[in-house]
């Protein structure tokens, strides 16, 4: 698909102020957008930056990298890798410290909506669903080669997908006959199986959000850069994540409060408070949720979630 084409479609950037007001912006501070997309995010918070401030921003997609290499900004940097590389590619940039980082979780507008990706059945189109299509096994690869049971567990655990053992089934039946190769044929399969669905919901949902959530390995290296942010945030230094999926805000809610927590002590022991190791983070009011109006003008926000943490002088 061409630049031009890729372009085109258009991305409303889902809790746009609320994340980045979350950072508490320094002007001179050095801040990581873990997802640039489209780079709403990353153009924001480069409009409040000043001239010593800096923004390094990663994606694994190759059309966010070319949206980013439009910014032609100084103070910003774009690293084609996933977010699960941050502290090592930080390190080669000669970063070691971070006043806030930011995560917009999940597949974006553009992706969803350009058919030639495969992450939609919406359109029949080759079935790959990588965010980086440069490297790694498709979609297709791994439906047409794994065993049944791993499907079934992968449509089940990431998908939620209560009729994940007759999807796996009918899948390894189907490809017997035909290996896979596109999104229809996959959405065609798997509408046999599920027997009941929500009101409003294609058959499939589940199913290709399962699959895309595992080829890209999204809960994985979700649990991998969290703590990786963690050990380079500055005191005061803010974490603002937004999830669309509750297995993703399940890793979220858990870590923040894990690291938010004072040290477990038996009960009526004679410790002084002064002897209590500090937690490393502090949670920063309530979960913020998308309002009416833009769940309204974008119905993508009504399941986002914002959750929001702050670096402490407490010891990791």
């Amino acid at each position: 698909m061409s630049e031009q084409l890729a372009s085109s479609f258009v991305h409303r950037t889902v809790l746009l102020n609320e994340a980045v007001d979350a950072l508490a912006i320094k002007a001179d501070g050095v801040y990581v957008d873990c997802t640039f997309g489209r780079g709403g995010h990353s153009r924001l918070i480069l409009s409040q930056l000043g001239p010593n401030g800096r923004l390094i921003a990663f994606d694994k997609d190759l059309h966010a990298i070319a949206e980013a290499e439009t910014i032609g900004d100084p103070r910003f940097t774009i690293v084609h890798e996933g977010f699960v590389t941050l502290a090592e590619s930080l390190a080669k940039l000669g970063v070691s410290e971070l006043d806030g980082v930011l995560m917009d979780l999940g597949v974006s507008s553009p992706q969803l909506d350009d058919g030639s990706r495969g992450f939609s059945f919406r359109f029949d189109a080759p079935l790959d669903m990588r965010m980086d299509t440069t490297r790694g096994m498709t979609a297709a690869e791994w439906l047409n080669s794994a065993e049944e049971k791993e499907i079934a567990e992968v449509v089940k655990d990431y998908g939620e997908e209560r009729f994940a053992r007759h999807v796996a089934a009918a899948i390894v039946t189907r490809r017997a006959v035909e290996a896979f190769t596109t999104t229809g044929e996959l959405a065609e399969v798997v509408a046999t199986a599920v027997r009941t669905r929500e009101p409003g919901q294609n058959p499939a949902t589940r199913t290709f959000q399962a699959i895309r959530i595992y080829i890209n390995r999204e809960l994985e290296e979700l649990s991998l850069v969290l703590p990786q942010a963690l050990s380079l945030l500055k005191q005061g230094g803010r974490l603002s994540v937004i999830a669309f999926h509750s297995l993703e805000d399940r890793i979220v809610k858990r870590f923040v409060q894990d690291a938010a927590k004072g040290d477990h002590l038996p009960s009526r022991l004679p410790v002084r408070a002064s002897e209590i190791k500090a937690p490393p983070l502090k949670i920063i009011g309530k979960p913020v949720r998308a309002s009416e109006q833009e769940i309204a003008e974008n119905p993508r926000a009504r399941s986002a979630i914002l959750r929001i943490a702050e670096r402490t002088e407490g010891v990791l």
